[in-house]
């Protein structure tokens, strides 16, 4: 698509590339070195990946876990996450998924996790 900024990403911002997938750093990291996997072909949601895509993306994770924990002996942990729409968050209609890297100590109580995205239910 012509107006979409994932299908216009420039090359020297992928820093890999996989048969259906690319991986760029986020623009406005939650954490150092938060990436983004991102599929070449344009859908706007993880609900449209095709079987080989679908396939694919555990093989992309991994490989991203483990080339980041490579750079940075620091990292922890990981929250691994979509938004699907709107109402979700999502802010570009281009699937991608985050790689948000963590470390010990970066936040005061981590528990909770990704149940985060709404702060009133992180602690339960």
């Amino acid at each position: 698509m012509s107006n979409c900024v994932f299908c216009n990403i420039s090359e020297e911002s992928i820093i890999n590339e996989y048969k259906h997938f690319f991986i760029i750093r986020d623009s406005s990291p939650v954490t150092s070195l938060h990436s983004l996997v991102i599929p070449k072909r344009h859908i706007v949601s993880y609900f449209e990946c095709n079987k080989n895509e679908y396939e694919e993306i555990p093989l992309v994770l991994h490989t991203q876990k483990t080339e980041l924990k490579l750079t940075d002996n620091s990292i922890t942990g990981f929250n691994i996450g979509m938004n699907i729409g709107e109402d979700a968050g999502q802010t570009i209609f281009h699937f991608h998924i985050h790689i948000i890297p963590r470390r010990k100590d970066d936040i005061d109580n981590p528990s909770g996790g990704i149940r985060g995205v709404i702060p009133d239910k992180q602690k339960y």
